[in-house]
C-alpha cells in the first residue's frame, strides 16, 4: 500500500508541477549505451515479471480462502508492481534537470534509496520524506522477512517438515539465516544483479510449469504462458551467458546460445512436458466424484 501511495503521489506530483517527461522512444538512452536486451527486463525485475512473488505461493496458499482469489492476489500484485515500476522509471528520467547522466551520478553518489528520498521529499514535502523512509527502508526489511519466511515454508513443503512445533521451525530457520548472513557479505551491486537474474529465472520456470498445467486443463490455451516462457528463457539465458557475473561470453555468441537454449526448452515442453501433463491426476474430475 505504501509503495502504491508513493507512486501515485510522486507520479501525480510530477504532472501537477509540470516536470518535463521524455517522450516515448525506442532509442537507447542508457548513459553507457548498454544493450537494451536483455538488461531492461532484468533491471526492471519485479516490475516486468516477478518470480519473487511466485515464491510466496506457499505462504499465500495458507492465507487465501479460495483458489479463485489467486487471480486477484497474484495478478493484481503484478499489475500494481508494473505500474509502480513505470512511475519510478518516469521519475528517474524526469526528476533531475541533467537527465539520465545526472541520475547516474546521483545513484553513484547517494544510491537508489537516496534518489527515492530526494524525489519524494522534493515533490511531496515532509509526507513524501516519511513515505520514502517507509518505502526505501521499512518495506525492504519486510520483503527480507517475507523472503526468509517463504524460503522456510518452501523447504518445509519439500522435505515435509511440520511447522507447528517451534523447534522444527528453528531447525529450518538457522540454515536459512546462515545463508543470508553469507550473502550479506557480498557486494550489494553484484548481489542485486544475481537477484534480478534469479528473479526472472524463477518466473521463467514458473511459466513453463504453468504451460504444463494449462495444457492439461485447457489444451491450446497453454500458448498464453508458453510464448512468454520462451521469451523469458531467451532473456535469462542471454543475460547469464553474456554478463560478467555469468559466463562473460561475446554478445553474439551469447545470443545464439540463448536462442538454442530457448529451442531446447520449448522442445522439452512439447515432447516431455505435454506427455507429463497427461499423467497429472484430473483434479476437477476427482472433486466432482468426491462430491
Amino acid at each position: 500500500v505504501c509503495l502504491v501511495i508513493m507512486a501515485l503521489g510522486v507520479g501525480g506530483g510530477m504532472l501537477i508541477e509540470g516536470y518535463s517527461i521524455p517522450a516515448l522512444t525506442l532509442a537507447n538512452l542508457h548513459p553507457a549505451k548498454l544493450p537494451i536486451f536483455p538488461g531492461l527486463f532484468i533491471t526492471i525485475a519485479c516490475g516486468a515479471i516477478s518470480g519473487f512473488h511466485g515464491t510466496q505461493s506457499p505462504m499465500m496458499a495458507r492465507c487465501l480462502k479460495t483458489e479463485k482469489d489467486g487471480r486477484k492476489v497474484f495478478y493484481g500484485a503484478m499489475i500494481a508492481e508494473g505500474i509502480i515500476a513505470m512511475v519510478w522509471a518516469t521519475v528517474g528520467m524526469a526528476f533531475y534537470k541533467g537527465g539520465l547522466p545526472e541520475l547516474a551520478q546521483q545513484l553513484t553518489k547517494i544510491g537508489a534509496s537516496g534518489v527515492v528520498y530526494q524525489s519524494c521529499f522534493a515533490i511531496m514535502g515532509a509526507v513524501g520524506g516519511v513515505l520514502a523512509v517507509l518505502g526505501a527502508v521499512i518495506c525492504p526489511i519486510t520483503s527480507g522477512d517475507t523472503a526468509f519466511r517463504g524460503a522456510r515454508l518452501l523447504l518445509a513443503d519439500i522435505f515435509k517438515i511440520d511447522q507447528k512445533p517451534i523447534s522444527k521451525r528453528i531447525t529450518l530457520v538457522l540454515p536459512v539465516f546462515a545463508v543470508g548472513i553469507i550473502l550479506s557479505q557480498v557486494n550489494f551491486d553484484i548481489l542485486w544483479r544475481y537477484f534480478g537474474w534469479a528473479n526472472q529465472t524463477v518466473a521463467m520456470v514458473s511459466l513453463w510449469a504453468a504451460s504444463v498445467y494449462l495444457y492439461k486443463y485447457r489444451g491450446n490455451y497453454h500458448w498464453v504462458t508458453t510464448l512468454p516462457a520462451m521469451f523469458m528463457t531467451a532473456v535469462t539465458s542471454t543475460y547469464i551467458y553474456t554478463q560478467k557475473i555469468g559466463f562473460n561470453m561475446p554478445r553474439t555468441i551469447g545470443i545464439v546460445l540463448a536462442l538454442i537454449t530457448m529451442v531446447v526448452f520449448f522442445t522439452c515442453f512439447m515432447v516431455y512436458g505435454r506427455k507429463y501433463a497427461k499423467t497429472i491426476p484430473d483434479v476437477s474430475k476427482s472433486s466432482s466424484t468426491a462430491a
